[in-house]
């Protein structure tokens, strides 16, 4: 039975205007698709166990190997500029005062991952603003992460019902708790520690994906491209590529330790490399340059049968594409060599979201590949290969020679040529000739693809597709090999070198 609410009058200002958001975001939330809804335990109604508490700690781990560097010296504001009257340092420790606004960073970021701890004050408000411009507003003109004590007294209603009873309401909207990216993307709840206690949080941003862990949980997860801000407004921060941190004060004590920063932003496209196979700063190599250590064989063509192996199949599958791959793979003088006769050579790890340099060399007519998460592929080819027919006869009209040139090769390599719905050729062609080596620098992030071959970029962001899903419907795996495609040509490699971005 529903039961009469009475409203304090001196909260109505509060509380209408929630009600209203809340009405909205559950109209919102009605439309989600199942797939997106939060699965429970049918025998205890709990949420499950989900992927968020193992994708934590695998972008923990990762994390723990990456090169921060301090950006507060926890002396002084060295380094930041704006209200640095509001703000001081003491004891390791930047801290808020009351009536304290905007502290901005000097420098300019892109891509990176900001970790901090904080602790509150009870009701205490603040924000991270992120790729802010110069003097721009943190949640308009960039993107505040949240940083409040939502819990707090300033925050609540009292509502009495018709039986007395009393109760405190948030008038607080979805997108203001704690870590939501404000007005954009709300947060989940339940890991804020209460006011007065240190937490630990991490700002993730690489290209449009934005990442909060707080204390070891994700509560944020999100692709700005693919989001449409919760609070219904214009958001043109959404689309910056970089720009200022901003401690966004809104005049309450906050205090905040232990800032670091790791750089995600885009590599040089050429590795900064002296001597071959040895990976530059903040990579590893995924060839050694002696053996073929960290590779297997292809266990099957197609990779969702791939993925279907198990127990005894997938050894007798992986055993045979090994003995295959030590046949015709192998390690010439630093150069790992495929005589053109066997299959694909593959990582023994899987992959997510990585920056990718690949040297490559081909012969006259080669045509190889590189498949990112097991999906095809990035292009390799030889564009001054007219495909002439096996007699060696030359097209004899202007038909027979744009017909000669019909897989689109003559394109240049690099383009993601398997796609069908979004662009599958490369920008520019920018390959050298047949046996020269030719740099690709390779970046994914999500589903979308950068690559730059030779400093050129011939693909800006470019979303691969599943070409194993015929239906067009289910995306590339989140994780999965990278491989060196057969194509039955000779095909020569070196300079393999990877580094792993959280996701």
């Amino acid at each position: 039975m529903n039961q009469r609410i009475l409203i304090r009058r001196n909260s109505l200002k509060h509380f209408l205007p929630a009600m209203r958001d809340l009405c909205a975001i559950a109209i919102f939330a009605s439309c989600i698709p199942a797939t997106a809804q939060v699965a429970t335990n049918p025998q205890t109604n709990q949420p499950k166990e989900t992927n968020s508490d193992h994708q934590a700690g695998r972008i923990q781990h990762l994390l723990s190997e990456t090169a921060w560097r301090s950006i507060f010296n926890g002396e002084n504001l060295e380094g930041w500029s704006g209200d640095v009257g509001g703000y001081r340092a003491q004891d390791g420790i930047l801290i808020c005062e009351k009536g304290g606004k905007n502290l901005v960073s000097e420098e300019s970021f892109s891509d990176f991952a900001f970790r901090f701890e904080f602790k509150l004050e009870e009701s205490g408000n603040n924000g991270i603003g992120i790729r802010v411009p110069k003097g721009g507003h943190p949640s308009q003109q960039g993107m505040e992460i949240q940083i409040l004590d939502h819990h707090g007294s300033r925050y609540e209603t009292e509502a009495v019902f018709a039986d007395g009873s009393k109760r405190n309401l948030s008038w607080l909207k979805p997108w203001q708790y704690h870590g939501s990216i404000y007005g954009i993307t709300p947060a989940k709840q339940g890991h804020l520690k209460p006011a007065g206690q240190w937490n630990e949080e991490t700002i993730i941003a690489i290209e449009d994906h934005i990442i909060v862990i707080l204390n070891g949980h994700v509560i944020v997860d999100t692709y700005l491209e693919q989001t449409t801000p919760v609070d219904g407004k214009a958001h043109p921060g959404m689309k910056n590529e970089s720009g200022h941190l901003v401690f966004a004060g809104h005049s309450d004590r906050m205090e905040f330790r232990n800032l670091e920063l790791a750089d995600f932003s885009t590599p040089a496209t050429t590795p900064r490399v002296s001597t071959l196979n040895q990976p530059p700063v903040g990579f590893q190599a995924l060839f050694n340059g002696q053996n073929l250590e960290g590779w297997k064989g292809l266990a099957h063509k197609n990779a969702n049968n791939r993925r279907d192996l198990v127990g005894q199949a997938l050894k007798d599958a992986q055993s045979a594409a090994d003995e295959s791959m030590h046949q015709h793979w192998s390690v010439h003088e630093g150069i790992l060599t495929y005589d053109g006769k066997g299959q694909s050579l593959c990582t023994d790890k899987d992959y997510g979201d990585f920056d990718l340099y690949v040297e490559w060399k081909i012969p006259p007519g080669a045509d190889s590949g590189i498949y990112l998460r097991g999906t095809p592929q990035v292009q390799i080819w030889d564009p001054w290969d007219p495909r002439i027919d096996s007699a060696g006869t030359l097209p004899d009209s202007s038909e027979a020679w744009v017909n000669a040139y019909n897989n689109g090769r003559n394109l240049g390599s690099g383009g993601l040529w398997n796609n069908k719905r979004w662009r599958n050729s490369p920008i520019v062609r920018a390959d050298k000739k047949p046996g020269q080596w030719n740099q690709f620098l390779i970046r994914m992030v999500g589903d979308k693809v950068s690559i730059w071959l030779n400093d050129k970029r011939v693909v800006d962001r470019v979303q691969l597709e599943n070409y194993w899903d015929k239906s067009g419907i289910t995306p590339i795996a989140r994780a999965d090999q990278i491989e060196l495609q057969h194509h039955g040509s000779e095909l020569f490699f070196r300079n393999l070198f990877i580094r792993e971005l959280p996701y």
